[in-house]
């Protein structure tokens, strides 16, 4: 498999993203949308590593190798709520140095970190193995704290009137206005993109018109 650029994994990230979503908005559960998850999460970890994808499908252990050429296992979830435990292969865990949680909030469409640290700080986290050999961490013990959160770069700024538009390298719309930060920020998308449009018919009818 040939090494990705840090430019594709971006664009790679926004598409995956916006797939998603229309697979949200067509009415498809999360839970029916594990491998695109995990294929987000796979994504951004190259991203915030500046690292690239496992060169073998399946690759045993890991799933990204860092710049520093370190082996880090990703596990990404779609789970909101404190229950559950993120899972790892008992037999294959010795063969990872880090090990990067992430979480793809579906209300706001962006990446969460929930978990960043080296394989020993993981494994004081796991509980012993549970059935078919695997360790697991709790969900409970990822929420508390809250969820880290990594300062992302910008791509894109678009500023409209008192609201300003930041597009996220991860693929996610940040919605400002007035200065401060809006949330849930789909609402104020969906009111923007009306108004753009009916202007710009206003605007299509209005040249039309004086072109006749």
């Amino acid at each position: 498999m040939l090494a990705l650029t840090q430019i594709q994994v971006i664009q790679s990230l926004g598409e995956a993203m916006s797939w998603l979503e229309r697979e949200l908005n067509w009415g498809v559960p999360p839970t029916e949308l594990r491998h695109l998850i995990g294929r987000i999460g796979e994504l951004y970890a190259a991203l915030i590593t500046g690292g690239q994808m496992a060169t073998e499908v399946n690759q045993a252990g890991y799933d990204v190798v860092g710049e520093n050429g370190e082996r880090i296992s990703v596990k990404t979830t779609a789970r909101m709520a404190g229950n559950g435990h993120i899972l790892f292969n008992a037999n294959t865990i010795n063969l990872v140095d880090r090990v990067i949680i992430l979480r793809v909030n579906t209300e706001e469409m962006q990446v969460e970190t929930l978990f960043d640290g080296s394989v020993g700080e993981a494994n004081h986290l796991m509980c012993p193995p549970v059935a078919n050999g695997k360790l697991a961490i709790s969900m409970s013990k990822l929420l508390s704290p809250k969820p880290i959160k990594r300062e992302l770069s910008k791509v894109t700024e678009v500023t409209w009137k008192d609201y300003q538009l930041i597009e996220l390298e991860n693929g996610t719309i940040e919605v400002w206005h007035s200065g401060s930060l809006v949330s849930p920020s789909k609402p104020h998308l969906r009111s923007i993109a009306k108004v753009r449009f009916c202007l710009f018919l206003i605007a299509t009818v209005t040249h039309t018109t004086q072109g006749s």
